[in-house]
């Protein structure tokens, strides 16, 4: 389960993490890019790129010049690649608090769910200002945790309630960086850019049973499955049933759909 410097994620195999996150992160790619924009024979840098949702989703709008992406994970570099068949985007490891591109290389810098996982957030911010041309667009989006993903909010809030333990890890999960109203707002204007506009972006998560929301948990990526690997066997099935409770809400087992909100934000590199 790679963590480095530059993330905290726990990211471990691209199957788990589409389960777990990708199936929604494609979603939110395109309420993102409408609100971010997107062009043709733009060169356009995805930090923090994970398995390829917001890179593919892009390309799937316009023809790129060169769209690349980066990624602490080689297992979700890799991962992105397999599924890429595209020659105008390519997928490598990368460290975004340290961008490996000389200034002013991108017309377009956008960042999908990860700024959020990254302890320097300061430097990732300023190193994707510092890669984007002037007058270029730099965009990120991370999920309101605390107060607009439903099924999070379940998970730890239900955790918290069985086990005192887990109040630390529900706090460092709902108060990370960037995941509070005008953070990432804030973070762009001290990296210098301008016309700042944040927006909150509305999708859903909808699940088949409740089965398809435990699951994942189950896997190996995400902060979940690494609080569950702490617990002893019985402790989580204690846990498991008690938010198989909250999902059913005394109906019968079957779909559920959720509100999950997240913050964003573009701004422009001064000219």
């Amino acid at each position: 389960m790679p963590i480095s410097s530059s993330s905290t994620f726990v990211a471990a195999d691209g199957d788990g993490y589409e389960l777990l996150m990708g199936r929604w992160s494609r979603r939110l790619a395109e309420e993102f890019l409408d609100f971010t924009g997107a062009e043709d024979a733009e060169r356009v840098l995805d930090v923090g790129c994970g398995t390829g949702n917001l890179a593919f989703a892009l390309a799937s709008r316009v023809r790129v010049k060169e769209l690349i992406g980066i990624d602490f994970s080689p297992v979700y570099v890799n991962y992105a690649r397999s599924r890429n068949q595209d020659p105008l985007l390519g997928f490598r490891e990368g460290d975004a608090c340290s961008l490996a591109f000389p200034d002013s290389a991108f017309d377009r810098v956008l960042s999908l769910l990860a700024l959020h996982f990254i302890p320097r957030v300061d430097l990732a911010v300023a190193e994707m200002r510092r890669v984007a041309r002037p007058g270029g667009v730099v965009g990120a989006a991370v999920w309101d945790s605390r107060g607009g993903v439903v099924p999070g909010r379940m998970f730890w809030d239900t955790a918290a309630a069985l086990f005192p333990s887990a109040n630390e890890e529900r706090a460092r999960q709902f108060t990370r960086p960037m995941t509070r109203p005008g953070e990432l707002a804030r973070a762009f204007r001290s990296a210098g850019l301008t016309d700042v506009v944040e927006k909150s972006l509305v999708t859903r998560m909808d699940f088949g049973s409740f089965e398809d929301l435990w699951g994942p948990y189950e896997g190996r990526d995400g902060t979940v499955a690494a609080y569950l690997a702490t617990l002893q066997e019985a402790d989580k099935r204690r846990l498991r049933e008690a938010v198989e409770r909250a999902y059913l809400d005394g109906e019968r087992e079957g779909p559920r759909s959720y509100a999950a909100l997240a913050w964003a934000v573009k701004g422009i590199v001064p000219t």
